[in-house]
């Protein structure tokens, strides 16, 4: 499938293991933070190790950046707190999950909720990613008008009456 983005962030994603609470479940696991750029490592690849957590680069992604987003990213910018969202789906094997994506559009981020097995953590953004869609949204970014659209008489009579009319 090809894409459509007119720019590629790639990034590296890190995943904390936590220690759980539960008879259910030995280990809870999350995304913590994304970084522009590539590591040198394997994915899965122990960062820093705690009493009950660890830390692990995760593995990489691209952040897509399309033109039709740009309010969706201006909008994100401009919150208290810019954020990404970091997918990952679980797996069948050890590790538990996989880094599917990384995105910078909330709307994109929440649908990915929909999935129900899929881990999706709103991370803060780094300020140098924050620079590279700044950057974009200026290059790109086209005010659109809200435009309401009107109904025609038709569906305005069989919405007063409840009949349709003989056109329905």
């Amino acid at each position: 499938m090809r894409s459509t983005a007119l720019a590629h962030i790639p990034v590296g994603v890190v995943a904390e293991r936590r220690k759980a609470q539960s008879m259910w479940a030995d280990f809870l696991w999350r995304p913590v933070s994304v970084f522009a750029g590539i590591a040198s490592a394997a994915p899965w690849t122990p960062l820093d190790t705690g009493a009950e957590t660890t830390l692990f680069y995760a593995g990489e992604a691209v952040i897509e950046l399309h033109r039709t987003e740009t309010t969706n990213y201006r909008d994100n910018l401009a919150s208290a707190a810019p954020a990404l969202w970091v997918v990952m789906q679980p797996t069948a094997s050890d590790p538990p999950y996989e880094v599917l994506t990384v995105t910078a559009d909330p709307a994109e981020g929440e649908a990915f909720t929909d999935a129900g097995t899929n881990l999706v953590e709103a991370v803060s953004m780094p300020p140098d990613i924050v620079e590279i869609i700044g950057r974009f949204i200026v290059q790109h970014h086209v005010e659109r008008p809200f435009v309401k659209r009107r109904r025609d008489q038709q569906t305005l009579a069989h919405q007063k009456t409840g009949r349709r009319t003989g056109n329905d």
